[in-house]
């Protein structure tokens, strides 16, 4: 089955534009979800809105939006009032300006996509704008109106098509300093550094998403299929994280320790995960 696109319009370079669509590149879907239950009945539950002061059920019909302009106080808006002010889409994804890559903070990524044109007569368009990106070595910033709210993407070539992913606006990104500002300047020993470096190297390696495995994921699915089959269920060891006295002797036996894994037979393969998507098709993954 073909993806389903979020989105549909068009790319926009100037005068040269061609129709695409935006695909979500990631999804959460696969994850193990649950439903809220009655315990006595088995039976779903589902949410109510109440007054907070009567403790009245509030029926959708008299609900309406409010902004809190003071402590318990609240300006109400309408929704056709919200809906006046609305940016009205035009399906296009207006190029305004390129940059180079390095130019944008990986803290003002947002949201990945994929674009991709949509019918044989644009694809000379799409693939002009790719390649010419790709070998000026820059990638576009374009606005866009996505679930009515106005989103600027980062556009880049990625295989044949294009990643576009949405990014934060500035307001929204928190300045470093407040977070940063009391942690004081070090002069450390050299040896701590050499011996810290020595585990980085030896730890190096490619980016493999497929060796972080979703534990917790494994873990509810081991014990959906637990209760499936009425078996005891075994509580998880708990580790500890132990606290660090001696920060130089605590690189010291990282490395020795190391030293030790390497002579007694190699590093030790972690799991691919691979074995936790298998029961998400069986009747595990519909028990919640």
């Amino acid at each position: 089955m073909a993806p389903r696109p979020n989105w549909k319009g068009y790319l926009k370079l100037s005068l040269v534009s061609c129709p695409v669509a935006l695909y979500p590149a990631t999804t959460s879907s696969e994850r193990v979800s649950f439903r809220t239950l009655n315990r006595a009945t088995g039976n779903r539950v589902r949410r109510q809105f109440v007054d907070e002061q009567t403790g009245e059920p509030v029926e959708s019909e008299e609900q309406a939006k409010g902004y809190e302009v003071a402590k318990g106080e609240y300006l109400m808006l309408e929704d056709d009032e919200i809906k006046a002010v609305q940016l009205e889409s035009n399906h296009t994804i207006d190029i305004e300006r390129f940059v180079p890559r390095a130019d944008i903070d990986e803290l003002y990524l947002d949201t990945p996509y994929y674009l991709a044109p949509t019918d044989r007569v644009g694809e000379e368009a799409f693939a002009v704008i790719r390649d010419a990106m790709r070998t000026e070595k820059v990638v576009g910033l374009a606005r866009v109106v996505l679930f009515r709210r106005e989103r600027v993407l980062m556009l880049q070539p990625r295989d044949k098509g294009l990643a576009a992913t949405s990014l934060h606006f500035a307001n929204e990104v928190h300045a470093a300093n407040a977070y940063f500002d009391e942690i004081p300047d070090m002069q450390l020993p050299k040896e701590m550094l050499e011996l810290a470096k020595h585990i980085i190297d030896k730890m190096r390696g490619k980016f493999e998403p497929e060796r972080f495995e979703d534990r917790y994921e494994t873990a509810l699915i081991e014990l959906i299929r637990s209760k499936q089959k009425g078996t005891p269920i075994k509580p998880q060891p708990t580790h500890r994280q132990t606290n660090v006295v001696n920060l130089m002797d605590a690189l010291r036996r990282s490395v020795e320790g190391e030293k030790a894994a390497a002579s007694g037979g190699g590093e030790k393969k972690q799991p691919t995960g691979k074995s936790a998507r298998a029961p998400r098709k069986g009747k595990a993954r519909k028990a919640g």
